[in-house]
């Protein structure tokens, strides 16, 4: 039979590590650009954008063509941060038997 004390403790041990790492992950930052650094994006671990560089040699280009840049180099950012937040999570769950465990991001 399982002894549930040490089920218990394994349990209050997972908790301490994700709260580890969701302090971690709030302290995140990650890039991402599109048309060859022309639009840089920067997150944080929240996914808030703080930061948006817009070359200026891209401000003689059309609307459209600067907005799909904006919006690629954001989707660069989130799909970096989602990555590095998986990363994170996988390590604090990696020794409780909880192979392949994802960040719901």
């Amino acid at each position: 039979m399982t002894d549930f004390s040490k089920i218990l403790k394994k349990a209050k041990e997972l908790e301490e590590r994700m709260k580890e790492s969701q302090d971690k992950i709030k302290k995140i930052e990650v890039e991402g650009n599109s048309g060859g650094d022309l639009v840089k994006v920067k997150l944080n671990g929240d996914g808030e954008m703080i930061l948006i560089e817009i070359s200026e040699k891209l401000l003689h280009e059309e609307k459209n063509i600067i907005e799909d840049l904006i919006k690629a180099a954001y989707n660069n950012a989130k799909s970096s941060l989602k990555s590095k937040t998986n990363e994170e999570i996988s390590k604090s769950a990696s020794n409780f038997g909880i192979p392949g465990f994802k960040w719901p991001l």
